[in-house]
């Protein structure tokens, strides 16, 4: 399975890692969504009903863990990182609203089509993710 990123994903990721309270956000994304089958990655909220490509918000790490929006391409053996959140904390929050989601979906759409991407990697150690255009 291939990972990738929107940019709105990298940077509210990156602004949560550096925040004491939400440091096991790298952990929690490493250990979901790499090296994972298609049939894995499914579970959570389906937001589309599309079977070969779900569109699917995930909570990470019980219920006072974070929330991950994301698109996954079955056929294409892809997945698509689009936004992250915490649920409580300083930062934390609910949901996202409905227009959100239509926005994300939106941009994904078009950001998959120009290319406009980050690729996931992980470090040697499988600790750390690397972001790459």
């Amino acid at each position: 399975m291939e990972l990738f990123c929107l940019e709105e994903f990298k940077t509210e990721f990156e602004k949560l890692k550096s925040k004491k309270s939400y440091r096991t956000i790298e952990e929690e994304v490493i250990d979901y969504f790499f090296e994972k089958s298609s049939d894995e990655l499914c579970s959570g909220v389906r937001l589309n009903h599309s079977l070969d490509a779900p569109y699917i918000k995930k909570r990470l790490g019980g219920s006072g863990g974070f929330r991950v929006y994301f698109l996954l391409l079955i056929r294409k053996d892809f997945l698509c990182l689009m936004f992250v959140h915490p649920k409580t904390g300083s930062q934390g929050s609910e949901n996202i609203t409905d227009e959100s989601k239509a926005y994300l979906y939106k941009k994904v759409l078009e950001s998959i089509q120009s290319k406009d991407l980050y690729k996931l990697t992980l470090n040697e150690k499988k600790t750390k993710i690397n972001f790459t255009r």
